[in-house]
């Protein structure tokens, strides 16, 4: 029997409408099934959120046809200073700075509001043919064990589907209902998120201070306003997101320096437990996983996301190409090329960002000077340097065509 669907993704926050609509333009019917209902995520206030995308995912909802929409609210990053110091103290003299003018690509990515990018995904997947898009549902039950793919709704409908994809965070049930084991570990750090409004102009420039108690990083946001993402030891940030506004600025203003003037509150503020998340397979029969359901990682770098659209590129790559080969795009070595494809990528970059933070988050007077010296010596070597620019935009992995912002 033909199954009612090609691929059924679970999620709909980012990831999994990224994927909908990159499949769908190759002629994939797809159907998308949301926990949560469209018109909560599409929430029109702001609220500080904002995402850091690395020149390649611009690229990436470029090819999508999507960037066109969110262009005219993002804010490029121009540069980006590293440095490391302590709370009233300020930032230590060696610090590493990149400008986006050492690489021809131009702005070395995008600062977008969450608000922006899943309005614009939303009237995308409504905009296009082959996506069906199923709201305020949650799938309890799934089978991959036959000829096709079925998920069970709290609605008791049934969906069949030659693939079913998790899109639904690091928590995935899909994962857990397929019998996919994570390993990781807890950082004993919570991220205080939150937005500011600043007195001086941030020039395009986002900084990534590192702290005895995590790194901080302020991004730019559009006018005079800054996304701030602070990992704190985890008993402190608890102490300060039970607080109110006061609570949060009187911690934040000694952290955060006098570099932007005088700051206030703009906007929620959020709290999130830091952990390191990451499954032992992104694969298992007529089943993958994308995003956070695949690999959770430290936010330093704002890698989050920019990881997950590198899912959706090489996935949706190896099911078209694989489709117009005629092969069955569920099959186990169609799924193994995704997985060879993504896992070191992501392996290099968790245990990267892990190690950085493990180096970075002490008070440790030797490492302290190691560290400066370290900073100090890449800023002083423009081809390292450079590596390091490309790096931040993305531009260093092995790119599917729309990293490339082609079509696939």
């Amino acid at each position: 029997m033909k199954p009612d669907c090609d691929i059924l993704i679970v999620g709909g926050g980012l990831n999994g409408p990224a994927l909908a609509l990159a499949l769908a333009q190759n002629d994939q019917r797809v159907t998308v099934v949301d926990a949560r209902a469209a018109d909560t995520r599409a929430q029109v206030g702001f609220d500080g959120r904002a995402y850091a995308l690395a020149l390649a995912s611009v690229r990436v909802l470029g090819a999508l046809g999507v960037w066109p929409v969110l262009a005219g609210g993002a804010q490029p990053i121009r540069g980006i200073r590293v440095s490391q110091g302590r709370a009233g103290a300020g930032a230590f003299p060696l610090t590493m700075g990149f400008d986006h003018s050492e690489i021809e690509e131009g702005p070395m990515g995008q600062m977008v509001e969450d608000r922006h990018l899943y309005a614009a995904f939303l009237d995308a997947m409504r905009a296009a043919p082959g996506v069906t898009l199923i709201s305020g549902a949650k799938v309890v039950d799934q089978a991959t064990d036959g000829p096709q793919a079925r998920v069970t709704l709290d609605t008791g409908q049934q969906i069949t589907a030659r693939l079913i994809v998790g899109c639904d965070g690091r928590d995935s049930a899909v994962a857990r209902r397929a019998g996919i084991h994570r390993w990781g570990w807890d950082y004993d750090q919570t991220a205080l998120v939150c937005a500011v409004a600043h007195e001086r102009p941030h020039g395009g420039v986002a900084h990534q201070l590192f702290l005895p108690g995590g790194p901080l990083a302020i991004l730019p946001l559009p006018g005079n306003c800054s996304s701030v993402v602070l990992s704190e030891r985890r008993a402190v940030a608890q102490a300060v997101a039970a607080g109110g506004p006061a609570d949060w600025l009187d911690h934040l203003r000694p952290r955060f320096g006098s570099f932007l003037g005088d700051i206030a509150l703009a906007g929620a503020r959020f709290a999130y437990p830091l952990r390191l998340s990451v499954a032992e397979d992104y694969i298992a029969h007529r089943l993958a996983l994308v995003g956070d359901a695949a690999h959770g990682v430290h936010p330093i770098a704002g890698q989050g996301l920019n990881l997950g659209l590198r899912d959706v590129a090489a996935l949706a790559e190896v099911l078209v190409t694989a489709a117009r080969r005629g092969e069955d795009i569920a099959s186990p070595l169609v799924l193994a090329r995704y997985q060879q494809w993504r896992r070191f990528d992501v392996m290099r970059l968790a245990l990267g960002m892990d190690a950085v933070n493990r180096l970075f988050s002490n008070d440790s007077s030797a490492l302290s000077l190691l560290r400066g010296l370290g900073l100090g010596a890449v800023n002083a070597l423009p081809a390292l340097r450079r590596l390091f620019i490309r790096e931040a935009a993305g531009l260093n992995a092995a790119e599917p065509r729309m990293m490339q912002g082609l079509p696939v």
